[in-house]
């Protein structure tokens, strides 16, 4: 392969360049789902909501445009499988998105805030990826499998709107894809406050881009080594968990795309918290907020895996593609943080 690196190795390097820009999109633009959900609900102001959507119409229109040049072929991601689960999504972004409530930060923002020395995130980090794997493949794993089967919906073809679209009138696939990035994208700058923010446009274009890159460079490698790396792109569910072992046992194990993308988000943060002078040490000194971090990083685990994806996984990744599944996980994230807020406003007051 390329300059003598392994498959694994480029792959890792892929998720590597693309984390540090993710990483750095979180520290100077505060690019942030909870944020978002939070300054909407409490704040008067869509700006970060509007950020977010923004990286997801520019990675749309990466992601469809690498399709129709034939630099991706979505069908081998595992957003786009013949099957999906309506329920899991639902349920598991419920979990997720309360979880992420209650813990203040989801996998991706807990990393990009270890990355500014905040050791809380720490705590945040080791547990939801030891969750996440309990529930992908360790005692909670044939319980998830029962409950809540991939394919409980068999699809004729790929399980995405705009393969759908692209079956029922012939028309390809990215001609749906890139006009529905189009108009996101005109949709979440129609704002002139928003317009203003150009700090926030910047790191949401950024987040859209380094997603569609990970698409186009995990398929190369795929491509270049006849399938022996998977296609894939930006999640931090799992990806915690894969991470952990590998640092534990990286001599009797292979690094990944996985790997790389974790690293690259806390190199990028700690770089930009370092720019932005925002760098210091903070940690825990109440008990009960310990104990929220720790419950709320276990249920982001669990629910992360049971709907394929997290804030980033399915909120980006999988919108890029116009997965069937990602606005219903989307739409149990918000669901899920929005009752956590409320809870830890009004709930655990005299908690």
């Amino acid at each position: 392969m390329w300059s003598g690196l392994s498959d694994a190795y480029l792959v890792a390097c892929v998720g590597l360049a693309g984390g540090v820009v993710l990483g750095l999109a979180s520290r100077l633009g505060r690019f942030c789902t909870l944020g978002a959900i939070e300054d909407f609900l409490y704040g008067d102001s869509d700006h970060r909501l509007r950020m977010w959507g923004l990286a997801i119409a520019t990675a749309m229109i990466g992601s469809f445009g690498l399709m129709q040049v034939g630099l991706l072929n979505a069908p081998e991601t595992p957003y786009l499988a013949n099957g999906w689960n309506p329920i899991a999504h639902i349920l598991g972004g419920l979990v997720f998105g309360y979880g992420m409530a209650i813990a203040g930060n989801c996998g991706f923002g807990a990393l990009a805030r270890l990355g500014g020395g905040d050791l809380r995130s720490f705590v945040i980090v080791l547990v939801m990826g030891i969750s996440a794997y309990v529930t992908m493949s360790g005692p909670l794993a044939y319980a998830r499998v029962r409950l809540f089967p991939d394919d409980l919906i068999a699809t004729d073809g790929a399980a995405g709107f705009a393969h759908f679209l692209e079956r029922v009138t012939g028309l390809g696939a990215p001609v749906f894809g890139i006009a529905a990035g189009a108009i996101l994208a005109a949709l979440m700058l129609r704002s002139r406050g928003f317009l203003a923010e150009r700090a926030m446009i910047l790191s949401g274009v950024a987040v859209g881009l380094a997603v569609a890159f990970a698409w186009g460079g995990t398929q190369w490698v795929a491509t270049e080594s006849l399938g022996a790396v998977p296609v894939s792109s930006y999640t931090f569910a799992q990806p915690l968990g894969e991470s952990i072992l590998f640092w534990m046992t990286a001599s009797g194990s292979t690094v990944s795309f996985a790997v790389g993308s974790v690293a690259g988000v806390w190199l990028g943060a700690l770089l930009g918290s370092l720019l932005r002078g925002l760098f210091r040490w903070e940690a825990c000194e109440d008990p009960r907020e310990l104990r929220r971090q720790i419950l709320g990083a276990a249920l982001m685990g669990a629910g992360a895996v049971v709907a394929m994806g997290c804030t980033i996984g399915q909120g980006v990744s999988a919108m890029s593609l116009l997965a069937y599944g990602a606005p219903l996980t989307l739409g149990g994230i918000f669901a899920g943080a929005a009752l956590g807020l409320r809870q830890l406003i009004h709930g655990f007051a005299s908690a």
